[in-house]
C-alpha cells in the first residue's frame, strides 16, 4: 500500500534555525527576528496545517515535542523513523547531533497506547559511530507497491545503511548522485524527498538535477515500469519545495497530494492539472517553516503503516 490514512505530526515547541544543519541544506535561511515571534508564526503555521489535513478525513495524530532540550527541527519527525506494515519500527542514524535528541522512546510508546502494533523496533543509530546516515524517508523516497527505494547520496545518505534497509525490507535500491546549483556552486541534494515525490499513480521528480543521464533514465524507467505517471520538474520548481509532496488518504478511499502553498504556486497548470487527474490537493502555507527550517510539508508529516492491534 502506497498511501497511508494516518499521518503523525510534531508540534514544535521551539522551532527555529538550526546551525548544526545549515552548512548543506542551502533550503535554510536564517532570520532575525525574535525567537518568540518565529515560534508563535511556526505554530499557527502548523495548526494551519493540521486543520487542512483533517478537513479533507486525513487522520492526524499530533504529538507534542518538549521544550526541553531544544529541538529546533522536532516538526521534521519522518528524518528519524519510518513504519511499516509488518509492524516494523526503524530508526534511523542522524547527520546533526542536535537532531538526534528528537528520537524520543514516549513517542513510541504513544503509538503503542494508541492502538498501533510494533512487532520490531530496528535501531540503525548505531550507524552515527562510523559517521554514517541515513535520515529516512528524507533520505530514501520509497515505491512501497513496487518495493523499491530511491535514493540520492549526499552527507545525510550514505550507502552502507541504505543497502541495510533495502535488505530488511527486501527492497530494490536505486540509488543515484543530484546536484544541485547554489550562489554558483554545485553541491549534492542533501534529501532525496526535495527533488522527488512518488504516489500511487503518480511520480514528481526533477529529473535534471540527477547527474548522470544513465541513472536518470534508470529512475524514469523504473517509475514508468511501476505504472506511474512521471512529472518532471525543473531545478526552479525544486527550490520551491515542489518535489517536497506526500500522498495521503482518507477512509472514504479518497487520495491527496500533499505539497505547501509555495510548491503550488511554482508549478505550472499543466503540472496541476496532471496532479488533479489523480489525486486533490492539499496545499498549507508554510512560508516560516520552509525558511527557517529547510524543509517543506512532506518532511512534517512521518507516515503510519503499522497494523492496529484491535
Amino acid at each position: 500500500m502506497q498511501t497511508t490514512l494516518t499521518i503523525l505530526m510534531i508540534r514544535p515547541a521551539r522551532f527555529g534555525f538550526n546551525f548544526e544543519t545549515a552548512g548543506n541544506n542551502f533550503y535554510q535561511q536564517n532570520d532575525e527576528r525574535p525567537a518568540s515571534e518565529i515560534q508563535e508564526l511556526a505554530i499557527q503555521e502548523f495548526e494551519g496545517f493540521v486543520s487542512l489535513l483533517r478537513d479533507q478525513g486525513v487522520e492526524v495524530l499530533v504529538i507534542d515535542d518538549t521544550p526541553l532540550p531544544a529541538k529546533t527541527d522536532a516538526v521534521f519527525p519522518n528524518n528519524w523513523f519510518s513504519t511499516h506494515p509488518d509492524g516494523k519500527l526503524i530508526l534511523y542514524p542522524m547527520f546533526s547531533p542536535n537532531r538526534r535528541l528528537e528520537r524520543r522512546k514516549e513517542i513510541v510508546e504513544k503509538l503503542i497506547r494508541r492502538d498501533f502494533q510494533v512487532n520490531e523496533i530496528i535501531d540503525l543509530t548505531f550507524f552515527e559511530q562510523s559517521g554514517q546516515y541515513l535520515e529516512g524517508t528524507g533520505s530514501m523516497v520509497m515505491d512501497h507497491e513496487a518495493k523499491v527505494i530511491y535514493a540520492c547520496f549526499s552527507e545525510r545518505t550514505h550507502p552502507v545503511p541504505l543497502e541495510y534497509v533495502a535488505k530488511i525490507l527486501n527492497y530494490q535500491l536505486l540509488g543515484f548522485e543530484a546536484m544541485q546549483e547554489y550562489q554558483g556552486k554545485w553541491s549534492p541534494i542533501y534529501h532525496t524527498n526535495v527533488m522527488m515525490h512518488v504516489g500511487s499513480d503518480l511520480a514528481i521528480v526533477c529529473l535534471e538535477s540527477i547527474v548522470k543521464s544513465s541513472d536518470r533514465q534508470r529512475v524514469k524507467d523504473s517509475l514508468s515500469q511501476s505504472g506511474k505517471k512521471v512529472i518532471p520538474i525543473t531545478a526552479k520548481q525544486k527550490f520551491n519545495f515542489a518535489g517536497n509532496m506526500l500522498e495521503v488518504g482518507n477512509s472514504g478511499g479518497e487520495k491527496f497530494t500533499v505539497m505547501s502553498q509555495a510548491a503550488l504556486d511554482s508549478l505550472n497548470v499543466g503540472q496541476i492539472q496532471q496532479i488533479e487527474k489523480y489525486t486533490t490537493i492539499i496545499s498549507p502555507s508554510l512560508p516560516t517553516i520552509e525558511k527557517l527550517g529547510g524543509g517543506s510539508a512532506r518532511c512534517m508529516m512521518a507516515e503510519l503503516f503499522l497494523p492496529k492491534s484491535h
